[in-house]
């Protein structure tokens, strides 16, 4: 069984989805569930959902990691004609996964107490971003 997830970012920062897959997954048994974001500027990642500083601490940290092609530490980066953001985007996405498999028992995902299901968005400018799902019954 396969659907996609449609999701409007705001640019840069985390976009959880996890009620959106619980939903989808209501009755559906046991199995697993893998998830694939479809684009190469954007990650997926299981990450805390309780307290939103985690989320803010994320983006400050790969934001200094892997700072905007305009920054002098970037000065070696060919591919800038997208705009500063582009190629850090994609060096972020080759830093984080693009695919997630979850378990799934009796119909709910096996995530933790505080775990939620994000999109990250690497690019500046709001986009809308599309997440195949798979879930394979036992």
């Amino acid at each position: 069984m396969q659907t996609t997830f449609t999701l409007k970012t705001h640019g840069q920062g985390l976009t959880e989805f996890t009620g959106q897959v619980a939903q989808w997954l209501a009755g559906r048994g046991d199995g697993l569930l893998t998830l694939m974001v479809r684009h190469t500027s954007a990650s997926l990642l299981i990450q805390e959902n309780a307290d939103p500083d985690v989320q803010h601490d994320l983006y400050a940290y790969f934001a200094k990691v892997v700072p905007p092609s305009s920054h002098p530490s970037m000065g070696y980066l060919r591919h800038t004609m997208e705009g500063p953001d582009d190629m850090p985007a994609h060096i972020k996405a080759t830093m984080m996964p693009v695919t997630l498999s979850i378990p799934v028992q009796m119909g709910a995902m096996r995530l933790g107490t505080w775990q939620g299901i994000y999109l990250f968005e690497h690019r500046d400018a709001p986009h809308t971003r599309t997440v195949a799902a798979h879930f394979a019954a036992d």
